[in-house]
């Protein structure tokens, strides 16, 4: 029964097109993911300081916050099929050469590149989706495709891990370009061109395109949701496996089964959080989901000693709300733009997102201190802080649906209009 359903709702290519997508972005985090636990080996046999391997993390999100600006003038000049192989390809080679670093300057070099590529995807992807889904089952899809961040998190440290103890640490990069290249295949031969976009005046004059996506009011109110967005998670996540260990007293063999239950739970309800968006409303969803993780947020920031299964359940309820601001914020945002400024549009919002989280990193390294003994000090003031942006984020939300419901309600009445003419 559940399959009839499915089938009645998208078409066997628009399954395809849900899987494919949430396939490639399965590999672009976990690309990101998994070099967080290859710290450890990175620091000894490239003999580096702490300080050069948080560059070697940070040069990606930067060149990527980069690309999606520089990108954003020519993304709707474009097959968007074209768009997502060119810069899947950009992908894949840049993390082949990941997997054949031998030195720090050139796995620098490596990680630039695969940002400047790996960046943009997020955004076409989410064009594509716009261009071939109604905006009635956006939501649906949004939570498909946000399972494969769940299952990159899942995956990417354990993995990561267990190929470096196993081989070295460019095993990691050497399986995602080998899993990554079938899809790019997959692109090529099964993807249908998506130009429905094109033929637009402004998409001809790169600059201008870019200049006037980036002060349009309406688009503006959009970023600026975005980067509030981006600032509660990135805020938190730096400094969250230290918080877990020394302030709420969980052990190294415990952070994987907490990460990995939390996990699962979010793989499962991204599809159901995705269905209640487009069913109860894009904002209703968002509103929940902010007033779950500010409670949560409270909660999590002020844990002392705390037991497994306790922490586990404030963690899985957390990123519910996490994830109902983020499934339904993006089904809302993808039909703020107009079709010829879609590309652009998700361009420079990736690029808000990728560039507003690694000044949120930054800023929330200046608000906690680490003691001797490894205890974090003043992360429930950035608990305050995030829940600040939470609410901010959620009032600018609610400007952005009174304007995607004044457009729907005049593209409606254009089209009621035209269909009256009708002989």
């Amino acid at each position: 029964m559940l399959f009839k359903i499915k089938q009645s709702i998208f078409t066997p290519y628009q399954v395809f097109i849900i899987t494919l997508l949430s396939f490639l972005q399965f590999t672009v985090i976990l690309d990101f993911m998994v070099l967080s636990p290859l710290g450890a080996f990175l620091l000894d046999e490239l003999t580096i300081s702490p300080a050069q391997f948080g560059l070697v993390v940070s040069a990606y999100a930067f060149s990527a916050g980069a690309s999606g600006i520089l990108a954003a003038g020519f993304a709707d000049k474009y097959d968007r099929k074209k768009l997502l192989l060119f810069f899947y390809s950009g992908f894949i080679l840049g993390t082949v050469f990941c997997a054949l670093s031998p030195n720090y300057h050139f796995l620098l070099a490596a990680r630039i590149i695969t940002g400047l590529f790996g960046g943009v995807l997020s955004s076409i992807n989410m064009a594509i989706i716009t261009d071939l889904f109604k905006a009635e089952v956006r939501g649906r899809v949004m939570g498909f495709v946000q399972m494969a961040f769940a299952a990159s998190q899942i995956m990417g440290i354990p993995v990561g891990l267990a190929l470096a103890n196993h081989f070295d640490w460019h095993a990691p990069f050497w399986v995602i370009a080998g899993i990554g290249i079938p899809a790019g295949f997959a692109i090529y031969w099964y993807m249908k061109p998506i130009t429905g976009h094109l033929g637009h005046p402004s998409a001809s004059h790169p600059f201008r395109h870019l200049l006037r996506t980036v002060s349009n009011p309406s688009y503006i109110l959009s970023f600026t949701a975005t980067t509030l967005l981006a600032t509660g998670g990135f805020m938190l996540m730096p400094f969250g496996s230290a918080f877990i260990i020394h302030n709420i007293g969980l052990s190294m063999e415990q952070l994987p089964v907490l990460y990995s239950v939390t996990g699962i739970f979010t793989i499962i309800m991204g599809p159901l959080i995705g269905k209640i968006s487009d069913q109860a409303g894009r904002f209703n969803t968002f509103a929940i989901g902010s007033a779950i993780t500010i409670c949560m947020v409270y909660i999590y920031t002020n844990l002392d000693h705390t037991p497994l299964f306790w922490v586990i359940f404030v963690n899985v309820i957390l990123f519910m709300g996490i994830l109902s601001r983020g499934i339904s914020s993006n089904a809302l945002n993808s039909s703020v733009p107009e079709l010829h400024d879609r590309g652009a549009f998700m361009s420079i919002n990736s690029a808000v997102q990728q560039i507003s989280g690694g000044i949120a990193a930054a800023i929330a390294g200046l608000i906690v201190v680490q003691r001797e003994d490894g205890f974090i000090e003043h992360f429930n003031t950035l608990g305050y802080v995030v829940i600040g942006s939470v609410l901010l984020s959620t009032i600018l939300t609610s400007r952005i649906n009174k304007f995607v419901q004044q457009k729907q309600h005049q593209s409606s009445g254009f089209a009621d209009q035209t269909n009256g003419n009708q002989p």
